[in-house]
């Protein structure tokens, strides 16, 4: 989960009093979080870029604070303060207004239809007249940080950028252009570079290097411009220098684009709710009319209430407590869930505020209920109904087999559920469209590109990494694998596999053999065709020629069995022959 750091001295001043740290402590635990360190900048930069880099630093006292993952707006100081706050009934929680200019020119954002190759979407908004002091300047710049990586997913979903209104000119161009054609000067840079030029700059840069990637092969380039054609950004990687902004900065103009239109506007929500608090209208943010390619228009942010209606009874049973409506009710608005009770106390009309993304279903609204209310407050009580746990047959056969298997001398090994498509394809000497295999959309390395297939090529990898070890090396696996089928709504299903594998200076078919033979004797199965299992005579290019039989049960296939194809053993960077088998043991259940 996301932590944030907050100075102590700041946190205690926006709260209105001061805490010791286990009162503090306590108080985050009340609210759901956890106080995960104290520490402080100097501590907190000499852990992270060693001593050198932390002289000069303060020795201000930091607060680290743990906080759930789907609460963006707890990700900043105001956030935090502010739900702190109204938990503690100090405050009524504010309400959000997006609302147009006083003299009507509101500001246009058009989006050209070249951003679609790229990143499609994009919102705007204006925090007119707002104050920057040094700290809720930093802390609006970190929390633009935390929604890149968080809901942001590093920026792959959502960027946004930040200018002063008042060095540029709308309206506001959204556009993707060959990356040649774009040249500007980026932030704290001297002078201009081309995209292509800045793909090289920022190439060795700690921080940017690893935007890099989101856009670097695409054809198009994403980039914002305003009236003069003046560069505010080039999302995902930097902005402008021209429209940077400062302390003195007043008026803040807010581009958020993304290849997720909820994210984009969720993002942006949060942005602007917490931080116009510093606004001269506090909590009133200027909207900004979008354009899309397709002419339509939308106004943006949305900062859009809805409500929720949930029976008492239901709250009630959910948390094992018995309060009355309006009880209920107090205790949600606590959690920044404005509630009030309706249809004769039966009923509870809770209002969700735009800065409350994570609230999805009913049970949402129930755990906030169980929070306010207090988790050390709910009483222990034994459940009306019985219930009995037990280990699903599956497991339970899969434990039974690797003891035995251990036991006629195999060892177990354990290998990662996702590999390279290379594994399933190429080493094994199979076409990669024939495999059904689930693809990772976004890998991050090369060697965790699909969901494995067959559990061959980890058990061979294993004996590769441990090839020196004295000879025959005999090693199992019982695990699952994952193949794309129509059959299951989720597009893939699991299948409990059992491979062998026998290395020495001979195959040891007869060892490999023995081992299946043992097997189904362990499991009951006869040697028969009618309604046992055998083997029959199958050609396959993982196997050498002539040495290789499908496992049948009951006349069906379940696997495979033979001595493995030369090249096969070689791409695995092995020397000596290998035998191997492979079957599911899901029939014998």
């Amino acid at each position: 989960m996301p932590t944030i750091a907050v100075p102590r001295d700041l946190l205690f001043e926006a709260l209105g009093r001061t805490y010791t740290d286990e009162e503090f402590e306590e108080l985050c635990f009340d609210y759901g979080l956890e106080l995960d360190e104290i520490t402080s900048e100097k501590a907190m930069i000499s852990k992270e870029q060693g001593a050198e880099k932390a002289e000069g630093a303060s020795d201000v006292v930091i607060y680290k604070v743990e906080v759930p993952a789907n609460r963006y707006d707890l990700l900043c100081l105001e956030g935090l303060v502010r739900a702190l706050l109204v938990f503690l009934q100090k405050i009524d929680h504010p309400r959000y207004v997006a609302t147009p200019p006083a003299d009507g020119n509101m500001e246009r954002l058009v989006i050209m239809p070249a951003t679609a190759q790229v990143r499609p979407f994009a919102v705007g908004a204006v925090l007119r007249d707002i104050t920057f002091t040094p700290e809720n300047y930093k802390s609006f710049i970190d929390l633009q940080d935390k929604l890149h990586h968080n809901i942001g997913r590093r920026r792959a979903l959502v960027s946004m950028g930040t200018h002063d209104l008042d060095t540029i000119q709308g309206p506001f161009r959204y556009d993707a252009e060959p990356p040649e054609k774009i040249k500007f000067r980026p932030l704290n840079q001297t002078k201009e570079y081309t995209a292509v030029e800045q793909m090289e700059l920022y190439s060795k840069d700690s921080h940017l290097r690893h935007y890099l990637p989101i856009i670097r092969d695409k054809p198009v380039y994403p980039i914002l411009y305003d009236r003069n054609n003046v560069v505010l950004s080039m999302p995902p990687i930097i902005n402008g220098d021209h429209t940077k902004i400062t302390l003195e900065t007043k008026n803040v103009f807010i581009d958020i684009t993304g290849t997720d239109l909820n994210k984009v506007q969720t993002s942006l929500d949060i942005l602007v709710s917490t931080f116009s608090q510093y606004c001269s209208k506090p909590f009133q943010i200027e909207s900004v009319e979008v354009t899309r390619p397709d002419g339509s228009k939308m106004i943006t942010p949305t900062l859009e209430y809805r409500h929720e209606q949930l029976p008492v009874d239901l709250v009630n049973s959910r948390i094992g407590i018995n309060e009355n409506a309006d009880a209920l009710a107090k205790l949600l608005t606590r959690m920044c869930l404005n509630s009030e009770v309706v249809e004769g106390n039966k009923q509870l009309r809770v209002e969700v505020p735009p800065t409350r993304a994570d609230v999805i279903h009913a049970c949402d609204v129930i755990e906030d209920v169980a929070v306010a209310y207090g988790f050390n407050n709910l009483v222990e009580r034994i459940p009306h109904t019985n219930t009995i746990g037990d280990q699903l047959p599956i497991n339970k056969l899969t434990d039974l087999l690797r003891q035995e298997m251990a036991s006629a001398g195999f060892t177990e090994v354990l290998t990662f559920a996702l590999c390279s498509s290379e594994d399933i394809s190429d080493k094994l000497r199979k076409d990669m469209s024939t495999t059904k295999a689930v693809t990772i959309s976004n890998p991050k390395t090369l060697d965790f590109q699909v969901a494995r297939t067959c559990l061959l090529p980890g058990v061979l990898k294993t004996i590769s990494n441990n090839r020196k070890m004295p000879l025959p090396i005999k090693a199992f696996e019982i695990s699952d694998i994952v193949v794309q089928t129509k059959e299951r709504d989720v597009g893939a299903q699991n299948h409990r596999h059992f491979c062998a594998v026998h290395y020495n200076k001979s195959p040891g078919f007869e060892v490999i053999h023995g081992l299946l033979d043992r097997t189904m004797q362990l499991l009951e199965v006869p040697f028969s065709k009618e309604d046992g299992y055998h083997l029959q005579a199958v050609e396959d290019a993982t196997y050498f020629p002539g040495r290789c039989a499908d496992v049948c049960f009951k006349g069906q296939s379940i696997g495979r069995i033979g001595v493995l194809h030369p090249e096969v053993v070689t791409k695995f960077e092995l020397t000596n022959p290998c035998a191997a088998l492979e079957i599911t043991i899901e029939p014998f259940l």
